[in-house]
């Protein structure tokens, strides 16, 4: 019903769907709206403005770095799967942990997961300031991405501890981002990273900006980040 429309779109970013890709984004739209009845996954539900505001948006990072060569990738506060689950589909050879504080979304991402018979697949339901202390996460991932909605100080303290030294971590931010990321400069040389490049793309076939923060990690994280549950919302670095 919507593939075509799906390999559309996607081909507008240069990316050539295969039958069965094209499929996987169809099922992952349809379980969304169905799981979105009961527990809180998205306010956004018409189906032109899933594949360009979540499924579009979610793989729009390929234009900003090689996601051929990101062998290892973990979503922090992955919400209903974005970006991880597209990226995943898109590159199924990448091994993808998705890490929400939700435990209903996780059981979504598990139903999802197992219906697109998705391999190589960690979901983690706990939270990042936890999980990123446990030597198993810690410092293991070439790539961090995040949607989720904080402040770049406070989810630069939530995400650099996950990256290995040479890794990155990658925020998906508002078009408007460089004063956050003047602000969050402080955070950015306390987990020894590089100074922040902001990438900015227009989404094609839409008026939407999306910002892409780069920061390179290119030192061990100190041991004393993240701070505790709480701590870094409440008090940035």
């Amino acid at each position: 019903m919507y593939s075509e429309k799906i390999k559309s779109a996607f081909h507008t970013m240069n990316i050539h769907l295969s039958d069965r890709q094209a499929e996987a984004f169809q099922i992952y739209y349809e379980m969304l709206i169905q799981w979105n009845e009961n527990i809180n996954l998205t306010a956004i539900t018409e189906f032109e403005q899933v594949l360009m505001k979540h499924f579009i948006d979610s793989v729009a990072v390929d234009m900003v770095t090689d996601m051929s060569k990101i062998h290892k990738i973990i979503d922090v506060g992955t919400g209903a799967g974005f970006p991880g689950i597209p990226l995943k589909i898109l590159y199924p050879d990448m091994e993808l942990t998705l890490l929400d504080s939700l435990n209903k979304r996780v059981k979504y991402l598990q139903a999802v997961t197992k219906r697109l018979e998705l391999s190589k697949v960690t979901l983690i339901h706990g939270r990042a300031e936890e999980i990123g202390r446990m030597e198993e996460y810690r410092e293991q991932y070439d790539l961090c991405v995040s949607r989720a909605v904080a402040n770049l100080s406070v989810l630069s303290e939530y995400c650099v501890p996950f990256i290995k030294t040479g890794g990155y971590f990658i925020s998906y931010k508002a078009e408007e981002v460089e004063e956050e990321a003047e602000t969050a400069q402080k955070a950015i040389r306390c987990l020894h990273c590089e100074k922040p490049v902001i990438e900015k793309v227009r989404i094609p076939g839409s008026d939407i900006v999306r910002s892409f923060v780069i920061i390179r990690k290119k030192g061990r994280t100190d041991m004393r980040y993240p701070r505790k549950p709480g701590v870094p919302a409440k008090n940035p670095l």
